[in-house]
């Protein structure tokens, strides 16, 4: 492993300006550069995007270690997945993204968020006609008004594929922010007054993911905020601790089932991209 840093990136992070959207999309932005490696890792994060390449009309990740790459055109949902992908940064030169919250995209999926778990869908097979022209209108609006103005076609674009009420359940989403902050699969099932299968059911469906291996993701991903803010080499047994693991033997072992490396061998592409890890050879 070794830490890359980007050539002269540009970036542009917005939420989104449609009041319907703002409770289905954390951010949405625009992003190019160039970079050194050849490879690198995408973390699981336990949501799904859309990604839309503007340079060139392909997108591609592959399981690290085991099955075939995923590949579509350049306009794709990368649904919630439970493990690392090894992605091309070539595909980052010029990108337009989505990144949805806890069940943000299940409105604009006519199949359960499961569906798309560990998938990378082009959108021409979600959406059809729409789907297939969606990236050639992008490009049309980038040219004609730069970024901010592929943002605004691409929410247009959104709005217009609805395939469910554009409000999340209120449910799903509480289960996830419980999720999020480590409290018990049984304690959040009690707390909604549902039961367990009820609470698989419906996370499943509309976060993608079941509530168990959400959770996991979620410890993973506050692991990971806590590496990445500073203040000296990570002391592992503290974050062990202070995550939720039962011990350092513990924490090693789920870092490397969700990002495919050790703890030691994490060098993110920088404290502010922390599931970007470039790979060397």
């Amino acid at each position: 492993m070794a830490r890359t840093a980007a050539k002269s990136p540009v970036a542009l992070t917005v939420r989104p300006s449609a009041p319907p959207l703002l409770a289905l999309i954390g951010a949405m932005g625009y992003a190019e550069g160039r970079f050194a490696h050849s490879a690198e890792l995408a973390l699981p994060t336990g949501a799904a995007q859309l990604l839309v390449n503007l340079d060139v009309d392909a997108l591609s990740s592959s399981p690290l270690g085991r099955g075939a790459d995923r590949r579509t055109r350049g306009a794709a949902v990368h649904g919630p997945f439970s493990e690392p992908a090894v992605i091309d940064p070539a595909q980052q030169r010029a990108v337009l993204w989505v990144a949805f919250r806890p069940a943000g995209a299940y409105p604009f999926l006519a199949a359960p968020v499961s569906a798309v778990r560990d998938e990378l869908v082009g959108l021409d097979e979600l959406w059809g006609t729409d789907g297939a022209v969606l990236r050639e209108r992008l490009l049309e609006a980038v040219s004609a008004g730069g970024p901010r103005a592929g943002l605004r076609e691409l929410e247009t674009a959104l709005l217009g594929r609805a395939e469910h009420p554009l409000e999340p359940d209120p449910a799903v989403r509480l289960a996830a922010a419980l999720l999020d902050r480590g409290t018990p699969v049984g304690e959040v099932a009690d707390r909604l007054g549902w039961t367990a299968r009820r609470l698989t059911r419906s996370c499943t469906e509309q976060l993608g993911l079941p509530p168990k291996r959400y959770a996991r993701i979620r410890r993973f991903q506050r692991l990971l905020r806590r590496v990445n803010a500073g203040g000296g080499p990570p002391d592992w047994a503290v974050l062990a601790a202070d995550c939720g693991y039962h011990d350092q033997a513990h924490l090693i072992h789920e870092f490397r089932a969700l990002a495919g490396i050790t703890p030691t061998a994490y060098a993110p592409r920088s404290p502010l991209e922390r599931n970007h890890v470039p790979l060397d050879g």
